[in-house]
């Protein structure tokens, strides 16, 4: 390719890029309030909200102290089906990093997302503010209430919760 061919191309390439570019505003609807995301480097406030979610969990019982049974089950879990995307660290890799989330998120929010993934990602602003971040929508990993119940029990212990 010559000069003349490449130039119309990285035009075209800039527009496209410039037009694609990331609101750092979340819209509207969204700013119940705002949070900064860890580990986001941008310094954009990410959406979300106070709300639980949309799913069947409206009220869950956390443990005090932590169960450790219910840690360990997860553990295998996040081996096997949440690793490959998620740092347990506040750095992002396919998914945003774990660490802090349990501060961010409400229990019945965590649980939600966990097993009613798509439609959280369908109707939920904070789900949703996460997939414009992530780009990518996470698949539903098909687990189980006491499996999601298992999760947030390893989350709360990753965040440092007793």
């Amino acid at each position: 390719m010559t000069l003349k061919h490449l130039l119309p191309a990285a035009i075209i390439a800039c527009v496209f890029f410039y037009s694609c570019g990331s609101n750092p505003q979340p819209p509207a609807e969204n700013q119940n309030s705002t949070l900064k995301e860890p580990g986001d480097k941008s310094g954009a406030a990410v959406a979300t909200d106070d709300s639980k979610g949309k799913g069947k969990f409206t009220d869950v019982t956390l443990t005090h102290p932590l169960d450790q049974k219910m840690v360990t089950s997860a553990k295998a879990i996040y081996d096997v089906k949440c690793g490959a995307c998620h740092k347990l660290t506040d750095e992002k890799l396919v998914g945003p990093g774990w660490k802090g989330v349990t501060d961010r998120r409400k229990p019945e929010w965590i649980m939600n997302f966990v097993v009613n993934t798509d439609e959280m990602i369908d109707k939920d602003p904070a789900a949703q503010a996460l997939l414009e971040k992530c780009m990518v929508r996470m698949p539903n990993q098909h687990l189980s209430d006491e499996d999601a119940r298992n999760m947030l029990e390893f989350m709360r212990n990753n965040d440092g919760k007793n």
